[in-house]
């Protein structure tokens, strides 16, 4: 999707699939063990529904619509007073349609003490590389670093749509830090506080806010939600 940087030479990439099974390839490529998480399809957002999910979730993406309403409650969500913890992983995104490798950057870089990356492998690198940058730094890092461009362009061959660059939707990510739900988007200028939460309630906290950005768009169908969700014993 868009992103606030409009410059004619700002980078741009074709946007990723909320597919869980693509998005796994592509963790697992990156350096996220294979025995450590599942991306899963989170079928809807009512109780019995949730309750299907695979425990722990470790966090939540959100594919949400490019509409007028989701942009005016963007805008409004962010000029709420934020209380941020410092130990809140965040990036902004530069790159035109990169909002779903910001949105899984997002996720793991909030996640570092529950799994284990692989020694060496990308994700290793960037958040060794990035822990003391702020996040215009990180974006610009992202930026210019052809291994996550090359291995973000093969994912999106590896999808079951044709990939376009006039993308009509926003990935988000959702994350527990220090006992708060947060909502990371690259598209505004830092971590929003959505308030109390938990590892274990994680995911009904998210589903929430997901609930309250859907009935502002009524008129659409194009959401979709997938679960970073923790292998317990090196399975479900």
């Amino acid at each position: 999707m868009a992103t606030p940087d409009e410059r004619p030479s700002a980078k741009r990439w074709f946007p990723l699939e909320a597919n869980p099974e693509v998005m796994n390839q592509y963790l697992w490529g990156l350096g996220l063990p294979k025995d450590e998480t599942d991306c899963c399809d989170v079928y809807g957002l009512d109780d019995e529904l949730l309750a299907m999910v695979p425990q722990p979730v470790l966090a939540v993406l959100f594919l949400y619509p490019l509409t007028s309403q989701s942009e005016e409650g963007r805008l409004q969500r962010e000029k709420e007073k934020r209380d941020v913890s410092s130990k809140v992983y965040f990036m902004k995104q530069t790159v035109r349609n990169a909002c779903g490798t910001v949105g899984i950057l997002h996720a793991v870089g909030n996640i570092t003490s529950e799994i284990k990356l692989q020694e060496g492998s990308f994700l290793d690198r960037f958040f060794k590389s990035t822990a003391n940058m702020d996040p215009m730094q990180r974006a610009a890092f992202l930026e210019n670093d052809k291994e996550i461009e090359d291995a973000h362009s093969i994912t999106v061959t590896a999808g079951e749509t044709k990939a376009s660059e006039n993308a009509d939707g926003h990935f988000i990510c959702f994350a527990c830090v220090d006992g708060k739900l947060y909502e990371l988007d690259g598209m505004i200028s830092g971590p929003i506080s959505h308030g109390i939460s938990s590892p274990t309630t994680l995911l009904q906290d998210a589903a929430k806010v997901m609930k309250d950005m859907i009935q502002k768009n009524p008129e659409s169908f194009k959401f979709n939600v997938i679960a970073l969700c923790k292998k317990v014993g090196g399975a479900f």
